[in-house]
């Protein structure tokens, strides 16, 4: 492969006895600006190539090992069904479901009672020459419930998650649901920190880093010996891999040209879903919690060989400044896809590039100075990204519909995801991102009252409103990822996108605490949801458009989206 040639480097002259000049750069023209930048670069050679298309495949793995490592706490935290051990009835083989379950323990709803018992006749009278056998229908009738004694339960099924394992039942559930809240307070901290590394030392160390991190705090912490050590390193695991999804999903939009970028990032999320899916039939195949966190973290530690084979996205190569390996990559893109590409191209590119950054007059990492011009941007990404997940969670949270197996349920729910995940494709090129997420959301709101209204006997109704709206919310979701990802310039876009995210973690709290509103109304959770989807729904049309541009750089050309420019004069230069 012929030597690098920038635009500070010139071949020497044909004749050796003359010394080597230095020649100046490429001139560059006001048309150059348009010409060479990255995605007319893109466009050349190949907006979607096979180069693009083998770092798409190496990303939609660390997109499926997050889904697992955000969800896990679904299946290793679960409460066991269990009812008491009735001792006067029960013996070592009795079943969950024995004929004296009918009279001695109370229904909660349709199913048994987990933590109570009815009291027995013969025994609260402490009767000591009562008969052997007293588990009959008259000892139960008019008799008040009671604590099971001693925790002494007979459990459903083979099933052994840290409920169990550790001793926890009935008054102490709540760490069950901590687990949850531990899990997205490591996301909360995680996200952020993940965005700052992704934006000073690169998407690909980002991604490596988390995940091999991720890998081997999710392994160790299946060797837990108690709670405590369990939900350290719940936090810990999320802490470190929390940054995963958008660092993938960034290196999607930054890697193809504007006219694939929609597609192909819609495609990496579907990966998500597919991740679920995974863990539901994980989960349903291994029922120990120790053995299920094994098989779902060990195959991750794959992501170590990431640090060598990834490339790095060449926009943020460009911004850093580090042109030599951004026209490195570019190279083997072309040659991968089969494309020519000039030098002067390359030199051009990067002559633009200096120019451009030279003239935003910004530090590589201007953080203060985007939060001082997008103050109000960022408000409003961030209040939109709470109310997403606090509407997608809940949603799943308050799924009283589907009955029946809980590990088909879980995937029947991420699976509706997927379609959710492609409707961008057919909405956000035609009407715009602001038009399609603001339906989207006012769309999933209209849905969740609307549920409020169906007749509560009529559960195919219900059923296709919920999916709806869960299926409306995950495309408005997908929306969002891209227009956070093409409001925000290059050297920030990471760092933005992150904090947005981090403040989501607000809504992902929130909403294991919604079903607690039913006790006190019904259908406080739906109305929560719909009027959170319609209020963000109308917020998001003061964003700027973003359809068909390109994406942002610096700060100073962020600001400008959506600003209308005046006709420039003959002897102005177009930027």
């Amino acid at each position: 492969m012929a030597p690098t040639v920038t635009a500070a480097e010139a071949p020497p002259p044909t004749v050796s006895t003359v010394a080597a000049e230095p020649q100046p750069p490429p001139t560059v023209t006001a048309s150059d600006q348009d010409e060479f930048t990255l995605d007319a670069i893109l466009k050349r050679i190949g907006q979607f190539g096979r180069f693009q298309l083998v770092i798409f495949l190496l990303i939609c793995l660390p997109m499926m090992f997050h889904a697992m490592f955000s969800v896990t706490y679904v299946f290793t935290a679960a409460t066991v069904v269990h009812r008491c051990n009735i001792t006067e009835c029960d013996n070592s083989a009795s079943q969950y479901i024995e004929p004296w379950t009918e009279y001695t323990i109370p229904l909660n709803g349709k199913e048994l009672d987990k933590c109570n018992r009815i009291a027995n006749k013969q025994m609260s009278q402490g009767n000591e020459s009562y008969e052997l056998n007293i588990c009959v229908v008259e000892n139960y009738e008019d008799q008040p419930t009671e604590s099971c004694p001693n925790n002494n339960f007979i459990f459903r099924d083979e099933e052994v998650t840290i409920s169990n394992d550790f001793g926890i039942f009935c008054n102490e559930e709540w760490k069950l649901s901590l687990v949850g809240t531990i899990n997205n307070l490591g996301q909360f901290f995680g996200i952020p920190i993940g965005g700052f590394v992704a934006d000073r030392y690169g998407r690909t160390f980002s991604i490596a880093l988390g995940g091999t991190l991720g890998a081997l705090l999710g392994v160790i912490r299946s060797f837990s010996p108690s709670y405590i050590w369990f939900i350290i390193f719940e936090f810990l695991d999320n802490l470190t891999s929390s940054t995963l999804y958008s660092t993938c999903f960034i290196i999607g939009i930054e890697l193809v040209g504007p006219k694939y970028r929609v597609w192909a990032c819609s495609l990496i999320t579907i990966f998500y879903a597919v991740g679920e899916v995974a863990l539901a039939m994980f989960a349903k195949a291994f029922q120990d919690w120790r053995a299920l966190l094994r098989v779902t973290y060990m195959p991750s530690l794959i992501l170590l060989a990431y640090f060598w084979i990834l490339p790095e996205s060449v926009r943020w190569l460009l911004s850093q400044g580090k042109e030599s390996q951004a026209t490195d990559i570019l190279r083997r893109a072309a040659r991968v896809n089969g494309r020519k590409l000039s030098e002067s191209a390359l030199d051009k590119l990067v002559v633009c590039n200096r120019e451009k950054l030279q003239q935003s007059q910004e530090s590589k990492f201007p953080i203060k100075e985007a939060f001082s011009n997008f103050k109000w941007r960022i408000a409003n990404c961030s209040f939109c990204w709470i109310v997403h997940v606090l509407v997608y969670y809940g949603l799943s949270l308050n799924v009283v519909l589907l009955d029946g197996d809980k590990y088909n349920n879980f995937a029947y729910i991420a699976l509706v995801e997927i379609p959710g995940f492609l409707v961008p494709l057919l909405v956000m090129d035609r009407f715009g991102r602001r038009y399609s997420l603001s339906g989207l959301m006012i769309l999933s709101g209209l849905c969740c009252i609307a549920t409020i209204f169906v007749n509560g006997d009529n559960y195919i109704w219900q059923l296709i409103l919920f999916l709806v709206s869960k299926l409306t919310i995950t495309a408005s979701f997908q929306v969002l990822y891209f227009f956070a990802s093409e409001i925000f310039p290059t050297n920030l876009r990471n760092s933005l996108l992150s904090f947005c995210s981090m403040m989501g973690r607000f809504g992902s709290m929130l909403a294991p605490q919604t079903p607690l509103l039913a006790k006190y109304y019904p259908n406080a959770p739906l109305i929560l949801f719909a009027g959170g989807a319609i209020i963000s729904g109308c917020l998001t049309l003061f964003f700027p458009e973003t359809t068909n541009i390109v994406l942002p750089t610096t700060v100073k050309e962020a600001d400008a989206i959506g600003v209308k420019k005046k006709p420039p004069k003959s002897n102005d230069i177009a930027i």
